[in-house]
């Protein structure tokens, strides 16, 4: 009887030790709009059942076993997913895309998730819910239509006036997720939203973004 009471409590903690094995501990950052942090965001382990919020600066760090699923869900933000892998890092960066709507960028503030001093100055931003793109000839024509302050000159665009007599005032251009040299070949109709990003916000391009970043997502980028 003794024997077989000592196999089962050799069994017990073989089992507990194997189980304290496979619990992990994830640190990670969530950002929006190209860089904010987000803060006082909930994340969720699927399977441990632990929960986490972001700090002022969008970090965190939760329990979570081997195999498990991250949940992010905001009352102003697209849900995200992460799988935990045997071979994911013990740190993952997630971007959550900000539904832009202007009720949305009060609750975002009033919920603390950003900053309204970096909201307003992040960028300014109009998607095709919005605004009939169709009805604009060209992607400049679009562009000059739609963000005051903004400047087209031929192909080139300015947003924060001429800073420099020698070298480039041009914004840099990303489309979907890219950094490209022209957006002449894109239709106004194939457009799914465009960001116009400037002063600190645009810092995540380093030097790149001095003068400015225009940041276009395409139906075709978004998978619509």
């Amino acid at each position: 009887m003794k024997t077989y009471f000592t196999i089962f409590l050799a069994m017990i903690f073989a089992l507990s030790a194997y189980s304290q094995s496979q619990m992990r501990v994830i640190n990670g950052k969530v950002s929006t709009l190209n860089g904010l942090p987000v803060a006082n965001f909930k994340i969720e382990a699927k399977k441990s059942g632990a929960n986490a919020m972001t700090d002022s600066l969008g970090h965190f760090k939760i329990v979570t076993e081997t195999k498990d699923v991250l949940l992010f869900k905001g009352k102003v933000f697209r849900n995200e997913r992460v799988r935990i892998k045997e071979e994911t890092q013990d740190s993952v960066f997630v971007h959550v895309d900000f539904i832009k709507t202007e009720k949305n960028k009060e609750r975002a503030i009033g919920y603390g998730y950003v900053d309204k001093d970096d909201l307003v100055n992040a960028v300014s931003s109009f998607d095709s819910k919005q605004a009939d793109f169709c009805s604009y000839n060209d992607i400049f024509e679009l562009i000059k239509g739609r963000f005051a302050g903004v400047q087209v000159r031929g192909n080139e665009i300015i947003i924060r006036g001429n800073s420099s007599i020698n070298l480039s005032n041009s914004a840099l251009l990303v489309v979907d997720g890219t950094v490209v040299q022209s957006i002449s070949h894109i239709n106004p109709c194939d457009v799914r939203s465009i960001d116009v990003i400037k002063d600190s916000a645009a810092s995540i391009y380093g030097s790149r973004g001095a003068n400015g970043v225009v940041v276009i997502e395409t139906r075709r980028g978004s998978d619509d």
